[in-house]
Formats: structure tokens, sequence, C-alpha cells
């Protein structure tokens, strides 16, 4: 199947609206961008609880994420759709996890994940290329949100 996903594909299915980050993947344009929005009021709902629940929620996702992003890659005949953004999203949950709720750590956050996202560092990139499936599609966001994650740190942590 080509890039051309029809909204009726994504919405009429669960499996494949979650992996289109909630619709969010059917942007036209920079749709990784958008599931990682779609990220937000996500985080904003699970920051309220203990850190615990929320690492549990995050692994929780990964996993689900592992299913639904290979459901939907294979239904599409292709090996990462750029619709499929639900790993957007549990990349960004794993950037925002244990800060502070504001809106620098979450803009910080957004940014450093797109970056890391987009640019794809060793060993994003490798992982990327080399593993398939739904852990592929999954785990090279997964490490682009430890990335972010790190570098957050690093900056609350120098300034306070």
């Amino acid at each position: 199947m080509n890039s051309k996903v029809s909204a009726k594909f994504i919405l009429t299915n669960p499996v494949h609206f979650f992996s289109f980050g909630f619709g969010s993947g059917l942007a036209p344009k920079a749709p990784g961008t958008f599931g990682t929005l779609a990220a937000i009021p996500v985080y904003l709902l699970l920051v309220q609880v203990d850190l615990w629940l929320y690492a549990l929620c995050c692994v929780i996702a990964l996993f689900l994420g592992i299913y639904l992003c290979n459901k939907t890659a294979t239904a599409l005949k292709v090996h990462d759709h750029p619709g499929i953004v639900w790993d957007e999203i549990v990349g960004f949950l794993i950037t925002m996890s244990g800060f502070a709720l504001n809106w620098q750590n979450i803009l910080a956050g957004f940014i450093l994940f797109r970056f890391f996202d987009i640019v794809k560092p060793w060993p994003i990139k490798w992982i990327d290329q080399k593993v398939s499936g739904g852990l592929g599609i999954m785990l090279d966001d997964v490490i682009a949100g430890v990335f972010a994650w790190c570098c957050l740190y690093a900056i609350v942590f120098f300034t306070g």
C-alpha cells in the first residue's frame, strides 16, 4: 500500500486508530510531530499519578505498541509507515518521566525528543534500519526518548 492511507481505514479499526496516534498520524505533513503533540494530553493525564504507575503505563504502552504497530505495518505492507506514531507517543512519555509538570519541561522535552527522533544518532539509526516489525518501530523511539530524557535531566539539573 502507498503512503496515502484513508481516514476510514484508520478510524474504523481500533488497532490502526491507536497506531496512528488517535488519528494524529493522518496529518499530511510531519505526522511524527503531530503524534508527539498527541502525546502531550496523555502525559498530562499520567503525570498526575505516582512515578511507579507512570513507569508501568510506559511499559504497557511499549508492549502494546509492539503489537499495534506490527499489525498496522503488516496491514499496510510497509516496514514503518510515517503515520504510525504510537512510537512517538511512547517516546515522548519516556522523555517526560519523572519531570515536574510545567510548560518549560514540556517544551524542552518536545524539542529534544523530536530532535533525536529526526536526527537519529547512533544507535537509533542502526536500530531503525536493522530491527524489523513492531519491535523495530518502537525501539528507535524508545531510545530517542531515553536520549532526550538524559538531555532534559542535564538541563533541569544545571539550570535548577
